[in-house]
């Protein structure tokens, strides 16, 4: 369940391995939660800007030399790399540090053998609403985290936008093909009525900013409102009114709620494929 994020400014040190788009983003988060970027150690072949400029507020990026054991390792490396990135992070985990994962497709078991034995694994799926604190994270933990470890690894996940915990690893794709790689989806729909508004004569430029803010300001109204989804699309339609005739062809034979079914069922075959 979602709980209300914790300041962070006794979890200890930190080691985040990768600064990418999630991985800069969940460093954003940290410090803006009061995680202090002296305790913070980055490991990042190709650092952006953003966090070159942390190193002026104690961040240590790339540093020469041994680093000390962690309470926390935050491994944010695309999966495709996970093979050469994890061996080396063995020396960094002591008996009571957490490894936080977000590296989509690979499994607690993968992280398991390419770590220390022993090793408390929290496996983690975000997504990218996270680069604005608005992101949804679901979580599943080995049997060796404590429970100090599964209230840190949710406050380190808080940094991003909400976090909820699953108790069984195999809905983890399931989670990716909803919540990981649906962003893309509702992307998909801002074009596509973009694409629809001009196909009926309206301006490009207009038509696009109208699909944008339709999306946006219905999903925030989703977000603040009690009412679920049903109830709000329902608020929406009148008896034989023009939401009406479209949702005769939105929720027919072929429409949208088969297709995205087929869509996210698709993408759930593909997350276990990727898995091995």
């Amino acid at each position: 369940m979602s709980r209300k994020p914790q300041p962070l400014k006794s979890i200890g040190s930190l080691l985040l391995v990768g600064a990418g788009k999630m991985g800069g983003a969940m460093l954003d988060g940290w410090i803006a939660r009061g995680l202090a970027p002296k305790r913070i150690v980055v490991i990042e072949p190709q650092p952006g800007k953003a966090v070159k400029a942390l190193t002026r507020r104690g961040i240590k990026l790339n540093p020469k030399g041994k680093i000390a054991a962690a309470a926390a390792i935050v491994i944010a490396v695309k999966p495709q790399s996970a093979p050469a990135a994890l061996p080396p992070l063995r020396p960094y985990v002591g008996k009571t540090t957490l490894v936080l994962s977000i590296m989509a497709g690979r499994t607690i078991g993968f992280l398991e053998q390419s770590l220390a034995p022993g090793t408390a694994i929290v496996r983690a799926m975000p997504n990218t609403p996270a680069a604005i604190g608005r992101g949804i994270s679901v979580a599943v933990a080995n049997a060796k985290v404590s429970a100090r470890q599964h209230k840190l690894a949710g406050d380190l996940l808080a940094g991003i936008g909400k976090v909820e915990w699953a108790g069984d690893e195999t809905l983890m794709d399931a989670v990716t093909a909803l919540s990981g790689s649906g962003p893309a989806y509702i992307f998909l729909l801002a074009e596509a009525m973009t694409k629809a508004g001009i196909a009926t004569g309206l301006p490009a430029d207009l038509a696009a900013r109208l699909a944008r803010e339709t999306v946006a300001g219905s999903g925030e109204l989703l977000h603040r409102s009690e009412l679920d989804a049903a109830t709000l699309r329902q608020n929406v339609t009148s008896p034989g009114g023009t939401t009406a005739a479209a949702l005769e062809v939105l929720m027919g034979p072929g429409g949208f709620e088969e297709l995205l079914t087929r869509a996210i069922a698709a993408a759930t075959r593909r997350s276990r494929e990727l898995a091995g």
